[in-house]
């Protein structure tokens, strides 16, 4: 099937923009909005607490994001380039000073958050997904006359660009943001031309270096009982055990039609840790049933594949790069969290993307699409 894309004279993330992907973030905002408040709701209400607090705060952390998305549409990302190396710097200092007592935070097993007065918390590696993806395309992208992949050396570059704030991430111990960014690393490296040794090569380096991060230590024993609850559930039956527990019970009760909207018992009873987060997905099982969950992952599917459709369409390799390194991003980030709460990959600590309650993740995500809405725009 042969998806095509025109270019658009207007410029902005309303007009001339990909309306199709448009429509499809804006539905999952909207979804998660909702799932987000019923996670939330009958808890606080019964503990005494604002029933509307993370309903008022994920409303602000939605309009940011599409005021950060529509702000990234208009200077053309071609421009961006000169400027690189300054966001490359930016999101490498915020991973620096996430590790840096008095400023770093840390929350489930993880130095990953930097907290701000009132309550706000910042999280570094969100934006480093785009820092290290933007880096890695900027190198990969150049090529010599005649040459029609990166050489070694820009391999090399390449993997510079995004070793130094992977070793970082991996000092929080933040382990499924690690496993994302490698993910979209071997996947640029791959589809940007490189010689096929280079991908067989980084795939067993991940393989030897996940041994060597939980044989040397580094992977906190949180983060190493989770792993262990992915193939022994009974392993951490008082934590991640209980946890994936619950959540295949809370998925798997929704049926076909779900329980209704504001309606689940173990939503409402708060058996699933962390609900409003990372576990997401089991709100919409339960309340929306299995029909409402497909109709989720359509919305992203339509979402991968028009994103897939611009890396595709466009000429230029650095609008390329940046396009399938997003597309790769999200395409393993849904895989994992999806997978994690029906027990088909382990716990890792991953957001659902545009569903999730949070800041930073959603800032991330939103200036991700507002850079597929640029390369879109700017498609000749």
């Amino acid at each position: 099937m042969k998806i095509s894309l025109k270019a658009k004279n207007k410029r902005g993330f309303f007009t001339g923009a990909d309306q199709i992907l448009n429509v499809a973030v804006f539905l999952l905002l909207l979804i998660g909005i909702v799932l987000v408040y019923a996670a939330t709701r009958d808890w606080f209400a019964a503990n005494d607490l604002d029933p509307e607090y993370y309903l008022k705060r994920q409303i602000v952390n939605v309009i940011i994001g599409i005021a950060l998305a529509y702000g990234t549409t208009l200077i053309d990302y071609r421009l961006l380039r000169a400027y690189t190396p300054f966001v490359w710097g930016f999101g490498v200092l915020g991973l620096v000073a996430v590790l840096i007592p008095g400023l770093g935070s840390t929350v489930n097993g993880a130095r990953s958050w930097i907290s701000f007065p009132g309550g706000l918390q910042f999280q570094p590696a969100e934006l480093a997904k785009i820092s290290i993806i933007v880096g890695m395309a900027l190198i990969l992208s150049e090529r010599m006359a005649g040459e029609d992949r990166p050489s070694d050396k820009q391999v090399l570059q390449a993997l510079g660009v995004a070793g130094l704030p992977l070793i970082l991430i991996v000092a929080q111990p933040d382990l499924g943001t690690v496993l994302i960014i490698s993910a979209a690393v071997i996947t640029m490296i791959a589809l940007s031309g490189a010689s096929l040794y280079w991908v067989v090569g980084l795939l067993l380096a991940g393989v030897v270096g996940v041994y060597l991060a939980i044989a040397s230590g580094e992977v906190s024993e949180y983060q190493l009982n989770r792993l262990k609850s992915f193939v022994d559930p009974s392993a951490d039956p008082q934590a991640s055990g209980y946890q994936l527990r619950q959540a295949r019970i809370t998925i798997g009760s929704g049926g076909l039609l779900g329980k209704g909207l504001f309606d689940g018992p173990q939503t409402n009873g708060r058996f699933v840790p962390e609900q409003q987060t990372d576990f997401i997905f089991t709100v919409a099982g339960e309340e929306l049933g299995f029909i409402g969950s497909s109709f989720i992952l359509l919305l992203y599917f339509i979402v991968l594949m028009r994103a897939f459709a611009i890396a595709r369409a466009t000429t230029d390799l650095f609008g390329k790069m940046v396009s399938i390194g997003v597309v790769a991003w999200f395409s393993f980030q849904i895989f994992e969290n999806i997978g994690m709460t029906m027990g088909l990959m382990p716990m890792t600590g991953v957001p659902l993307l545009f569903l999730s309650y949070g800041g930073s993740a959603m800032f991330a995500n939103m200036i991700a699409i507002g850079l597929l809405q640029n390369v879109y725009q700017r498609t000749r």
